[in-house]
């Protein structure tokens, strides 16, 4: 693995002081990240999730909520992230069944887009992990084990540097 470049940290300026980016001069571009993430849990949480029994409610749908509401205040929570217009949060669910070597889970994906003049990665990544943190939440009373895990930038299109898109993990 190759060390980063100092120079290229762009929330740094050239004494090495944190600073906002300058994006005034940027062109306003279409501008999507996908983000995604899982928690891990045993079972029986999986089935109150599914068959909507959880003693707080609806799991997935206070959830979803939750995430979209997060990515619209990623600005508050992350110091040096510009608040953004955001066209576009979704928050979408898949039921991942147990194998020999994982519990079940529910994978959790997070689409952020706007028009704009910096990408909506951290919106994204933040929708996923506030999503998780809020099963976590609802469902701790009866698994307290629950893990939160591979929560990470899938995709982004969009700005100066392109597309990205994760190399597929193993």
């Amino acid at each position: 693995m190759t060390e980063p470049n100092p120079s290229a940290l762009t929330h740094f300026d050239t004494k090495g002081d944190a600073h906002m980016v300058n994006i005034g001069s940027k062109p306003l571009t279409a501008r999507k990240a996908v983000a995604g993430g899982r928690i891990q849990m045993q079972q029986h949480t999986l089935d109150l999730i599914q068959n909507a029994q959880a003693a707080k409610g609806d799991v997935l749908g206070v959830a979803r909520v939750a995430g979209i509401m997060a990515a619209k205040r990623t600005s508050d929570l992350i110091p040096l992230c510009h608040p953004l217009m955001l066209s576009r949060v979704a928050i979408e669910f898949e039921m991942v069944p147990a194998t020999a070597t994982t519990l079940p889970a529910v994978q959790c994906l997070a689409i952020a887009e706007t028009t704009g003049g910096t990408g909506v990665e951290m919106e994204a990544l933040t929708a996923v992990q506030i999503t998780l943190l809020t099963i976590y939440d609802m469902c701790k009373a009866v698994d307290k084990g629950m893990v939160m895990t591979d929560v990470r930038l899938l995709e982004k299109h969009g700005g100066k540097s392109g597309t990205y898109l994760a190399p597929p993990t193993a």
